[in-house]
């Protein structure tokens, strides 16, 4: 995959996932060179290769980075009728999965544009109990994500055309 040349739909495939498997894993390296994944329900992309998250509940991420700042972001589309429909027909017509490798950047305060994104993504559940105490506080902090490289994943002659 190019990176810059297919971004656009790296991008709509994360947001497939994102409401598909309301989150992402993100794979990264402790101290004692051990991985760990960890998933993230509050990542985003940006318009240029950088991504970012809401840095709340991950306590794996941010001792990792102090050692070592690669990352291998998942996103997968776990539509049952997107791979009901692919699994029939013997072919994806969108990627099913998608694997970017980056560098884990600095933790900040989110922005307002971060903050509205998160409430625009999150709007639905506002109302419910499990959306006050997972999301009701704490989120004010994001850490950055730059992209250096895509990779789709090959499953074969049914990926063959992407």
């Amino acid at each position: 995959m190019d990176l810059k040349k297919d971004w656009s739909r790296i991008r709509t495939h994360f947001n497939k996932s994102m409401s598909t498997s309301f989150h992402v894993s993100i794979a990264s390296v402790n101290q004692d060179n051990q991985p760990t994944v960890t998933p993230i329900g509050t990542f985003f992309l940006n318009g240029n290769q950088t991504g970012f998250y809401f840095e709340a509940y991950a306590t794996k991420l941010p001792q990792n980075v102090k050692t070592n700042r690669n990352v291998c972001i998942l996103g997968v589309n776990s539509s049952a009728w997107f791979w009901f429909k692919s699994v029939f027909t013997g072919k994806f017509k969108r990627y099913p999965a998608v694997k970017l490798y980056g560098e884990l950047g600095v933790k900040r305060k989110a922005t307002e544009i971060e903050v509205s994104r998160f409430n625009k993504r999150m709007n639905a559940l506002k109302w419910s109990k499990g959306y006050k105490i997972l999301w009701g506080k704490n989120m004010e902090y994001v850490r950055e994500v730059k992209i250096n490289k895509a990779e789709k994943i090959n499953l074969k002659e049914m990926t063959k055309d992407l």
